[in-house]
């Protein structure tokens, strides 16, 4: 079962904790952890790791940038976590895909858009396919949003 407690959702680039998918998914799940990041990469990889602890069980919900982080948290730390959503993660970046992670067997959902012109689907999903061995990647008819 699916305990709220364990559950975070880490918004995009220019995203806030205030956001449209921070909102709808606050209704839906009012004790899930959806903290705000600013900064470079390294910046909010810093803030993740102390909200996460050493706790384990849990469900990340990425947008875009925050499914980078959330990808790489899950990468370094398989054990901690249950389940990993990826909303038009941005796997592409130079910080996953110029030396992508090894294998691994976390749980992982991807929806990308079909129309995406941020976070393009075809190399998101090859890299997605190299490294999650448990993987659906659902294809959606959206842009780079997911507001559909």
């Amino acid at each position: 079962m699916l305990d709220p407690s364990h559950l975070i959702f880490l918004h995009g680039l220019e995203g806030t904790s205030q956001g449209t998918k921070a909102t709808l998914l606050r209704s839906l799940f009012p004790e899930m952890l959806i903290p705000d990041f600013r900064g470079s990469l390294e910046e909010r990889m810093a803030a993740l790791y102390p909200i996460l602890g050493d706790r384990e069980v849990w469900t990340l919900i990425g947008s875009s940038f925050g499914g980078l982080m959330a990808a790489i948290f899950t990468c370094q730390r398989p054990a901690q976590v249950r389940k990993l959503v990826l909303l038009a993660p941005a796997l592409i970046l130079p910080d996953f895909a110029a030396s992508p992670p090894a294998p691994l067997d976390v749980p992982t959902v991807i929806y990308h858009g079909r129309q995406d012109q941020i976070v393009p689907l075809e190399p998101t999903r090859r890299l997605a396919q190299q490294v999650f061995r448990n993987l659906i990647f659902n294809e959606v008819d959206d842009e780079h949003g997911l507001y559909k």
